[in-house]
């Protein structure tokens, strides 16, 4: 009889993890995925920077017409000035008609613990809302506190490097990964594809972990490398984080826009 091989207990992979987090790198790009069908995903969006065509360097998520949620980490090192925010895109090296650029108005975080890697949210305020169409939507949010349990197959997307050591990707790609719990924290939503080296990658976090039509993840961090089938891909947990959102559309006086 094979030996059986039991998950960590929950103080035991705490104690795992904070001693892999040193070994953690920002994430999003996707390794092992395909091509999206062309705005197909009306709600991505893609930071670069201004005057910079096809500087891409992170994600975000349209989750209202004047507002993107992004990575926190995104902006630890860049002054919002020079970002430039692209909704409606395809192939972020392109200028499509589809495309709607922005600057950025304001910047608002959450208690972004960098060393933890915890509260890894950033929405940005866009410079003038951005008019929907069928290559620029909104998605939906989860509701406050909303579980994603063990096993829910997910989306993940970004554009950069299809491997490690591959250029970046022009066009939007797409990944199926499944939610997983070892290894994982409160704070965030983590998911693994079985039976093959795919997932996140490094450089390009910010994109969002789409579950049942609504944004459960934004990309946050991987264990070492990409997709070493041996560590989940981490996500800030989205739904711990509805009621801020909604108290900063409320502030700007955003929330009865559609």
């Amino acid at each position: 009889m094979a030996p059986s091989h039991r998950p960590p207990s929950p103080a035991l992979a705490s104690v795992l993890l904070a001693l892999l987090l040193s070994g953690a790198a920002g994430a999003a790009e996707i390794v092992g995925g395909r091509e999206a069908q062309p705005h197909s995903r009306p709600y991505m969006a893609s930071l670069q920077m201004r005057r910079d065509l096809g500087s891409h360097f992170c994600g975000g998520t349209l989750v209202h017409p004047s507002f993107v949620l992004t990575a926190a980490h995104c902006l630890q090192d860049i002054p919002p000035r020079l970002v430039n925010v692209v909704l409606g895109a395809h192939n972020v090296r392109a200028r499509e008609p589809s495309q709607q650029h922005f600057s950025v108005a304001q910047v608002f975080q959450n208690s972004y613990d960098a060393e933890n890697k915890l509260n890894d949210v950033l929405l940005i305020q866009l410079n003038r809302p951005a008019n929907l169409s069928a290559s620029v939507a909104t998605v939906q949010l989860p509701q406050q506190d909303q579980p994603v349990p063990h096993g829910t197959q997910c989306l993940a997307m970004g554009w950069g490097r299809v491997g490690t050591l591959d250029p970046p990707a022009q066009v939007l790609q797409e990944l199926n990964v499944t939610v997983v719990t070892f290894l994982c924290r409160p704070h965030n939503v983590c998911t693994f594809v079985p039976r093959r080296s795919a997932g996140i990658c490094f450089g390009d976090s910010g994109g969002p972990l789409i579950c049942d039509g609504v944004i459960q993840g934004v990309d946050s961090f991987v264990i070492r490398e990409c997709a070493t089938r041996q560590f989940p891909d981490f996500f800030a947990r989205v739904a711990l984080y509805v009621d801020w959102i909604r108290s900063i559309l409320r502030r700007v006086g955003a929330e009865g826009r559609p």
